[in-house]
């Protein structure tokens, strides 16, 4: 499990090999949960919806990755679910549940349907004097304890910067 270099919020790690192959084989089974909160520009609409689209790497630059229709030979397949949980003046917070994981998918996939994130200098736009970072955190996992099978919630509180941004 891991998220983007920027984003703030929860990660997984397994204390050893049979932990790692059990963990590992819920993320391939697509058996946890993500949530993640993103500040997005705009007022994405509709206000819910599922983005679905390849993702691979952007053919006129390397460091960014792009959507491609779904169904295409490039890019693997990838799914955002979102919802907009709180409309502001000129961005929206927004949930958004993965269903894949792939590299940098919410920020190309809100990027793709036009609303990237705050401070995303990749994607979208870049300012400083709001957040230095895209505002993106990875705030809710469920998973499957590897030893005892108790299934397990986890939460962790938005952090300064984006509370300050909102």
């Amino acid at each position: 499990h891991r998220i983007d270099k920027d984003t703030s919020g929860l990660l997984v790690v397994a204390k050893t090999p049979d932990a790692k192959t059990h963990l590992g084989k819920q993320f391939f089974n697509k058996t946890t949960k993500r949530e993640y909160v993103a500040v997005v520009w705009g007022i994405p609409d509709p206000e819910a919806g599922t983005i679905t689209g390849n993702i691979a790497r952007d053919p006129k630059d390397r460091l960014r990755m792009a959507v491609f229709p779904a169904g295409s030979e490039t890019g693997k397949h990838a799914v955002t679910h979102y919802e907009v949980v709180e409309r502001l003046n000129y961005v929206s917070v927004v949930k958004c549940v993965l269903e894949t994981g792939r590299t940098h998918q919410l920020r190309v996939h809100m990027a793709y349907i036009g609303h990237p994130l705050a401070g995303d200098w990749l994607y979208g736009t870049e300012d400083p004097d709001l957040i230095s970072r895209p505002a993106l955190h990875a705030y809710a996992l469920a998973l499957t304890h590897p030893v005892t099978g108790t299934l397990l919630y986890f939460t962790a509180p938005t952090p300064a910067d984006m509370e300050k941004l909102i």
